[in-house]
């Protein structure tokens, strides 16, 4: 594709931001050329996030009914799974799973809690909450 080509469609990237594309110059060379988007992409892009927002969402109902802890949420909110969790916070996947209970969070003691809020750059009081709404 030219670089005259190179779609412009606004979708997530707003403001000043761009992402670069390769595309053919005038010269017959690839070169780097900024979008503002594709239509496509940007449909993607949002059913993408569309999904995770539904995740968030389930783990919340589960917080709420009493099934997960708050550290769920935080997990689900950073896009982490249990496995990648572990390895940040240099526990087993068995613990981390624990820490996911009700019962095995409120037994985390002050030095685990803080090893979980560095994960998430948060301070300990903000992992032991979940928003109201998203």
């Amino acid at each position: 594709m030219k670089v005259d080509d190179v779609p412009q469609d606004r979708g997530m990237i707003t403001g000043q931001s761009h992402e670069i594309c390769y595309a053919v110059g005038e010269d017959g060379r690839y070169v780097l050329a900024p979008s503002t988007g594709w239509e496509p992409k940007n449909m993607a892009n949002s059913q993408a996030w569309d999904l995770v927002k539904a995740e968030i969402d389930a783990v919340l109902k589960n917080i709420r009914a009493g099934k997960l802890s708050p550290l769920a949420f935080h997990m689900a909110n950073n896009q982490m799974n249990m496995g990648l969790l572990a390895k940040y916070a240099r526990y087993s996947r068995w613990r981390v799973w624990l820490h996911l209970r009700p019962r095995g969070f409120r037994r985390l003691t002050p030095l685990m809690l803080k090893r979980y809020a560095e994960i998430f750059e948060i301070d300990v009081e903000a992992l032991k909450t979940v928003p109201d709404v998203l």
